[in-house]
């Protein structure tokens, strides 16, 4: 049987990783292909800077708790490529996963495409020849120019919130970000908006006005909210009392809404129970992941016992930071323990603002490298983190930084391993 990493590593070497955004080499493409982008079930598009993928969880979830075969196509991977292309609900196997980037690789001729565009090629070829009921699809990169932007007709477009991040790709303003973002907009199909700074919600209605797509948006047609422990959403058509995700973080109240929100006005008309049974089923991982086995928890429990308590999560910009100390936050409140972060980062990040979010809510960071090209050495990471006012230590690996975060603590310690996605898989390869 064909080997997906040799696959792939073979389509890496004709097709550059750069970023280089643009919809020309995708229609040609997917011209040559017989276009399969035009033969998908219904298409649910979702963007965003954070919480993309979370409100892609949710939206699936739900769609599944209705009955239906969802596809779902989702970037990068934490472990294995397959992760990114769901099929009817499961991942894609080994088998048709080396068959459609072969076809794609071979097809689309010349004309040179991105990894990222001839993968997504790939994700479009499969999806068109399996049968399901929905699509739900994430953008990769900003929205108006990403690869997966060639949805002509959308059931509904969806955005998280929104923040600094790819400035060098998006622009250096929020205004900038968010018209990138609204690229989406599809006339006739509704524009569901998350919570956003006002900037940013100016530039999506007036691009969902511009384009004719109806405008559904927090604050103003819809809103969700926690309320005695559960998950109150409201709009015009009255107040729906659900389940509260299990995904930990009151950000993750929006994100569901958001995901509630978009099926709903997708005119898809499911009850409670099941926007429910939906919220409270949706899994997405190293999104605060407490890890409760495995060679790094076992590690951990060999000094503080069933207290040692880890967490993971891949969010890498200041926006997320904020979220992620929130929640942190939180559970001091409820549990006292310190926090002491194991953080890895890209060099292109804001690593001062990622850190400064976590000021007075954790007590140390110890911080590595993770396998990937465009990380940050641990020694500048520290330093960012020592501007931010957090102690820091940098570590020749995460071993390293686990021994010595758990061996200096007194008392059993609450421990975020953080700052990015390649690392977080990391993170998940390891601890198995």
């Amino acid at each position: 049987m064909k080997d997906p990493a040799a696959v792939l590593a073979r389509l890496a070497e004709r097709r550059p990783a750069l970023i280089d955004l643009g919809l020309d080499r995708m229609k040609d493409a997917l011209a040559r292909l017989g276009d399969p982008h035009r033969r998908l079930p219904p298409v649910i598009h979702v963007a965003g800077t954070n919480g993309k993928g979370s409100t892609v969880a949710y939206i699936r979830a739900i769609l599944e708790a209705a009955g239906n075969s969802v596809h779902v196509y989702t970037s990068p991977h934490l472990v294995r490529f397959n992760e990114r292309i769901v099929l009817a609900g499961r991942e894609i196997d080994d088998a048709h996963l080396c068959d459609a980037l072969e076809r794609c690789d071979r097809d689309v001729g010349p004309k040179a495409l991105t990894f990222f565009e001839a993968t997504t090629c790939a994700a479009f070829l499969a999806f068109a020849e399996t049968p399901a009921d929905y699509l739900v699809l994430e953008v990769g990169l900003g929205g108006r120019l990403d690869a997966t932007n060639v949805i002509d007709a959308p059931l509904a477009t969806a955005v998280a919130p929104v923040a600094l991040d790819h400035q060098q790709f998006l622009g250096d303003t929020l205004a900038a970000i968010a018209g990138e973002k609204a690229g989406i907009f599809r006339a006739g199909a509704p524009a569901v908006v998350g919570p956003q700074t006002p900037e940013a919600m100016q530039v999506f209605e007036a691009r969902a006005n511009a384009v004719g797509a109806p405008f559904f948006a927090y604050g103003l047609g819809w809103n969700a909210f926690l309320e005695h422990g559960r998950l109150v959403y409201q709009d015009d058509d009255g107040l729906s009392d659900l389940d509260p995700p299990r995904l930990p973080g009151v950000h993750q109240i929006a994100n569901a809404g958001l995901a509630v929100a978009t099926v709903k006005a997708a005119g898809l008309g499911f009850d409670d129970n099941i926007l429910s049974a939906g919220v409270v089923s949706a899994r997405w991982p190293a999104r605060l992941q407490r890890l409760r086995r495995g060679p790094i928890v076992d590690f951990a429990r060999a000094r503080f016992g069933d207290e040692a308590e880890i967490w993971l999560d891949g969010g890498h910009n200041p926006h997320a930071a904020r979220a992620v100390a929130a929640a942190m936050a939180d559970m001091e409140e409820k549990a006292p323990r310190p926090l002491v972060l194991i953080a890895g980062m890209q060099a292109n990040k804001d690593q001062e603002g990622f850190f400064a979010a976590f000021a007075g809510v954790a007590s140390a960071v110890f911080t590595v490298r993770a396998d990937h090209d465009g990380a940050a050495p641990p020694e500048d990471v520290a330093a960012a983190a020592e501007r931010a006012g957090l102690p820091a230590r940098p570590c020749a690996s995460i071993e390293e930084a686990l021994r010595l975060a758990v061996g200096e603590s007194r008392a059993p310690a609450r421990l975020l391993i953080c700052g990015s996605l390649y690392l977080a898989g990391e993170v998940l390869r390891e601890n198995g």
